[in-house]
């Protein structure tokens, strides 16, 4: 008799395939100098003061370069998020709650 997979056992595999888009976003990773980067991005970066709580600068720094990388438009990359593993991944995401929606731009985060 076959042993039927859990769903979570079939996640962990998928978890570790390795695939180009993985590779690639994890060579990206460790290019770029993130810490370095927010550092100089924070102080300018909308506090929340007034209206909605912002997303997290490292988050919206990490969709401006999924962006960037990949020619996306906003609506595009959030749903690239949800779909890509890899891309999820390299966001730092768990949850489909967590990410913007696609009427939320990096650049508008970024340059409020």
């Amino acid at each position: 008799m076959d042993k039927q997979l859990t769903f979570s056992l079939i996640s962990d595999e998928l978890a570790k395939a390795k695939t180009s888009k993985k590779e690639f976003l994890e060579r990206i990773e460790k290019l770029i100098p993130w810490s370095e980067w927010i550092g100089i991005i924070k102080p300018c970066y909308y506090k929340g003061e007034h209206g909605n709580k912002p997303y997290e600068l490292e988050l919206m720094l990490r969709i401006f370069v999924l962006q960037n990388l990949y020619d996306l438009s906003d609506m595009k990359v959030m749903n690239e998020i949800i779909d890509s593993r890899a891309f999820s991944e390299f966001c730092g995401v768990d949850s489909p709650n967590q990410i913007p929606d696609g009427d939320t731009s990096a650049d508008s985060e970024i340059y409020s």
